[in-house]
């Protein structure tokens, strides 16, 4: 991985916009895997097969915790950086060159399809997403049309460019989950409470099924253009899915989350399932048709292996924060994942959400090669 890291190219910045190249295929193309990738640890332990060690990534690896990150980005704003593939190629391999972790995840933003199809909106700065118009009847829904290949050609682009880059090192593609969209869709912005999105699930149960469906068909678009460019495998990040009741997730958010999986599945990636603060809804996550359920911090994992269906593995799940602890802290705590981690099926380190901003990025580097060390020990 560290040899890897130093033939990358560098990035040089070039002014003006990045180029865009339409790459023409039907929505079933994908580039055929090379066996050192599908035989990475990372796919296989998605897989639930055997490991040489426990397979690490972190979920928002790529970003403001990296000097380089925002160096690139200075005066960029975020949505324009997830459009110049030139930029996205840069910033999603500046974790691989710095950590030897076993995939790279995709540069983007769960916004960016909404924003592809021509939703209003802007990613504010110490804010996050902000709706122009919030969708709050059936015209607003109604509005809301299909992504094609043609609206998102950088994606393509840079995802190609991508795994030319990798080599044996795996992609992540991701889109957002449908209830997470639909919660900025709704409330036209980030929320605490979600009301007015539960308020319109508890209330207009017809119109918010059109809706979930639609998010439904454009994340199932989306996450299909990565594949289809070569992605190696993708995550549904449904981030505030927690903040729903186990049976209104069932009755409200399982059909289309499912739907978006066996959509998916015929594609022949692993699919991974993360929300956050998601503990109650493991079980039924589970049964939504992912290969692997991620966890956050709030539940240990071999107590998650209890509460997820059979046939799973399992990714997650060290605090964020505990990375500003002492070092003997971080190793006692990530030792402690380790270990109930092999309760699993299989076994993929990461946190239990993303890097924080503020995070030292040695300490993730420290982090990365003491979960591939002590992954190999068998008194762990």
């Amino acid at each position: 991985m560290r040899d890897f890291a130093r033939r990358v190219r560098k990035f040089v910045p070039v002014p003006g916009p990045f180029p865009c190249f339409l790459t023409v295929f039907s929505w079933d193309d994908r580039t055929v895997t090379d066996s050192t990738v599908t035989e990475s640890p990372f796919l296989l332990a998605c897989r639930r097969r055997p490991v040489p060690h426990t397979p690490v990534w972190f979920m928002r690896q790529a970003g403001r915790s990296l000097p380089e990150y925002l160096r690139v980005r200075e005066g960029v704003p975020m949505l324009e950086s997830c459009a110049r593939p030139d930029m996205i190629v840069e910033i999603t391999l500046q974790p691989v060159r710095r950590y030897a972790v076993d995939a790279a995840i995709f540069f983007s933003d769960i916004m960016v399809p909404l924003k592809a199809i021509g939703v209003d909106l802007d990613i504010k700065p110490g804010v996050g997403p902000v709706i122009a118009d919030p969708i709050r009847d059936a015209s607003g829904v109604a509005a809301l049309r299909p992504l094609v290949p043609d609206d998102v050609p950088y994606v393509t682009e840079a995802v190609e460019g991508l795994v030319g880059e990798l080599g044996s090192t795996p992609l992540i593609g991701f889109a957002g989950g449908p209830f997470t969209l639909a919660s900025y869709l709704i409330e036209g912005g980030p929320s605490k409470n979600h009301e007015r999105t539960k308020a319109l699930m508890y209330g207009e149960p017809e119109l918010w099924a059109d809706l979930m469906a639609r998010l439904a068909d454009l994340t199932i678009a989306f996450l299909k253009v990565q594949v289809a460019a070569g992605a190696s495998a993708v995550q549904l990040f449904d981030s505030w899915v927690g903040a729903v009741a186990a049976h209104d997730y069932r009755e409200s958010v399982l059909p289309h989350t499912r739907r978006i999986f066996a959509e998916i599945g015929p594609l022949g990636v692993p699919r991974i399932h993360f929300g956050v603060g998601t503990g109650e809804l493991l079980g039924p996550m589970g049964e939504a048709g992912a290969d692997v359920v991620g966890v956050d911090w709030r539940v240990p994992l071999d107590e998650a292996v209890s509460r997820v269906p059979h046939g799973k593995a399992l990714q997650g799940n060290l605090d964020p924060a505990i990375l500003f602890a002492p070092w003997e802290t971080v190793e006692h705590r990530a030792r402690d994942v380790l270990a109930r981690g092999r309760t699993a099926e299989g076994h993929i380190f990461n946190l239990g959400h993303g890097v924080l901003p503020s995070t030292d990025p040695d300490v993730l580097a420290r982090l990365a090669d003491l979960v591939h060390e002590a992954s190999t020990d068998d008194t762990l």
